[in-house]
């Protein structure tokens, strides 16, 4: 009843999503001109529409705060259009192809990948803009193709760990696990003592996806250069054993009932509620969602009570680090490009990234080294201690962009109506028809 209802209120959203951009063409209203970057009014009076996927956008609401604070200061309004996430990718392309994306587009990178949605193709260059020589390297080469930069983006290098209950384990008197087996034997200790031990929710579409490819250090360690011969079809997909393994597990931990009764109705959005509750052992998630659950649940001292340790799926101890994140890029069909550039400008000055990174609870640090991170001590020790490797999806073309089909994939098999060998298959056949159709020179 959950998913058929969460179903229903995704296809209101869609509507109307579509019923937006139908009406509105690219959104932009107050003033005349044409695709040549001016704007007949100044800026004042001018709409920019901004479209984004659910998590494109802080669940802080801050960037819409600082977009009122930019309307305030220029008279020119930003229009956020949030569509789904697992509809977001198919819709945008449909929208850029037909000129009829919005002005600003949040979309994930990097972009250099030919498996990416192609923003050099659609969007305006930024390389001239003052703000671009201050972000991270590796953050600006994920927003650059052909080193020219495309796009903007804030978060700093993401890094997803098991966060765990301090209190639950201190209570059952559980160690950290470094291997499947210690996952699975504190599973089955929490579930004995009444608790549900991970929090899992594949409504979403992308979280149950995070094992597969966040263990990239595991493929690494077989062959330094499996990335590269990947990307130049010099190996299949379906050889690399540790995503077969990891798949069998998590398969093997959803029967056992390690993700609880709810896990495939369940949302991430309530994740921070379940966390709070004291009733789950542990989530994979960024640090950062820790002052996420403790600011809105304050009783809950997360940042206190919630630890954090390296996932231990195919028995890995690899950190995957994941230095590109969500990015805004400039529709270059947008009647408005140079209002567009403000906005950009807007959003880069050192007062206002200060704002963003006080005001998205989830998020540690910025991708802008000037910004000072919000790691504890404790915390910046713990991750320098780590052995780190990139992930998969930022190094492997034509995995991020089948992200969310992986996603139902593996929900097909907690359901019954796929093995975990269908859900490598499936996989690797979704990439090689995507390499194909790219005419990827490997696949020739």
């Amino acid at each position: 009843m959950k998913k058929n209802v969460v179903k229903r209120l995704l296809g209101l959203s869609m509507a109307a999503v579509l019923t937006a951009g139908l009406l509105g063409g690219c959104g932009s209203d107050g003033g005349d001109g044409g695709n040549d970057g001016g704007s007949s009014s100044g800026g004042k009076g001018v709409t920019l529409t901004f479209g984004s996927h659910q998590s494109g956008l802080p669940t802080s609401g801050i960037v819409q705060d600082l977009a009122k604070e930019f309307e305030e200061e220029t008279g020119i309004k930003v229009d956020f259009q949030i569509s789904p996430d697992a509809q977001w990718r198919d819709l945008i392309k449909v929208k850029l192809d037909s000129g009829e994306a919005p002005d600003i587009i949040c979309v994930d990178t990097p972009i250099g990948l030919a498996s990416s949605i192609h923003m050099d193709q659609y969007c305006i260059e930024l390389t001239d803009q003052d703000w671009t020589s201050r972000m991270e390297d590796s953050a600006r080469s994920a927003v650059s193709a052909n080193d020219k930069v495309y796009g903007i983006t804030f978060p700093g290098a993401k890094m997803y760990f098991y966060l765990y209950n301090k209190q639950i384990f201190e209570e059952l008197d559980l160690e950290i696990p470094t291997t499947y087996k210690e996952l699975k034997d504190i599973c089955q200790k929490m579930l004995d003592a009444g608790y549900t031990p991970i929090y899992e929710a594949t409504t979403n579409g992308w979280h149950q996806v995070l094992p597969l490819f966040e263990t990239g250090g595991l493929w690494l360690a077989d062959d330094p250069d499996i990335y590269d011969k990947l990307n130049a079809n010099e190996v299949e997909l379906e050889s690399i054993p540790h995503l077969l393994t990891i798949i069998e597990q998590l398969d093997e931990c959803a029967k056992a009932g390690y993700f609880g009764a709810d896990y495939l109705s369940n949302t991430m959005e309530n994740a921070k509620g379940a966390m709070a509750s004291g009733e789950y052992g542990m989530i994979i998630n960024e640090m950062g969602f820790r002052g996420e659950v403790e600011a809105d649940y304050p009783d809950f001292k997360a940042t206190e009570e919630m630890g954090a340790f390296v996932m231990p799926w195919g028995d890995n101890q690899v950190i995957g680090v994941n230095p590109a994140s969500n990015a805004y890029f400039i529709n270059k069909e947008s009647k408005y490009t140079e209002e567009a550039k403000q906005f950009f400008e807007f959003l880069a000055r050192p007062e206002n990234l200060q704002k963003r990174l006080d005001g998205q609870p989830e998020l540690n640090a910025l991708c802008w080294p000037e910004v000072e991170s919000k790691y504890s001590e404790e915390d910046q020790a713990f991750i320098d201690s780590l052995e780190k490797a990139n992930v998969v999806q930022t190094s492997v073309n034509y995995i991020d962009s089948q992200w969310m089909d992986v996603g139902k994939d593996l929900e097909a098999m907690y359901t019954g109506a796929m093995t975990p060998e269908d859900v490598v298959d499936t996989i690797a056949n979704r990439r090689n028809e995507q390499a194909e159709l790219q005419r990827d020179p490997g696949w020739e």
